[in-house]
């Protein structure tokens, strides 16, 4: 009997290329002409707290910050999904503002959003929670292959990565 093959569900965030992307946006809001001499930015990111703050001097000014942000970032390979948006805040000088946290790691109801989903295909693979991880494992290839073309073809709202495929 051949021991089960196994790979692991991850939600991750390559904080590096997040980070370029975040670059990227604040040089392409400063040459931008509609971006000049207003209140619109995109702060650093802080990678200790995971936060990304976002000002404009209006709401639909905010959306196109965001906007661009989120074009460097599907540029660099960061997907957008791992933006979670808060509440918009007044700030001073009749501006406003938005943090923008970024997800990551599987959280539990997700998780198990995610084995009903595999457990659905009907195929004979055991998914298990592993912390903020998903581990599935199967004794066949061809079913840890069709799961993983079945997440990839109705994803969650978080953006997922496939790791460790042994």
């Amino acid at each position: 009997m051949s021991a089960d093959s196994s790979f692991d569900i991850v939600s991750e965030v390559n904080l590096q290329e997040l980070d370029n992307a975040v670059v990227q946006a604040q040089k392409e809001i400063i040459t931008r002409f509609d971006f000049r001499g207003t209140a619109a930015g995109v702060g650093a990111l802080d990678k200790k707290e995971k936060l990304i703050v976002l000002t404009a001097d209006g709401e639909p000014q905010l959306e196109a910050v965001l906007q661009v942000l989120v074009a460097k970032m599907t540029k660099r390979g960061v997907d957008p999904r791992c933006l979670d948006r808060q509440k918009l805040e007044i700030a001073t000088h009749n501006t406003v503002r938005q943090k923008l946290k970024l997800k990551s790691g599987i959280d539990r109801d997700t998780a198990k959003a995610l084995q009903k989903q595999i457990k659905d295909l009907g195929l004979k693979v055991n998914a298990s929670i592993q912390g903020d991880a998903l581990r599935v494992s199967s004794p066949k290839k061809d079913d840890l292959q069709a799961v993983i073309a079945a997440l990839r073809a109705k994803p969650p709202a978080i953006p997922l990565q496939f790791n460790n495929y042994r």
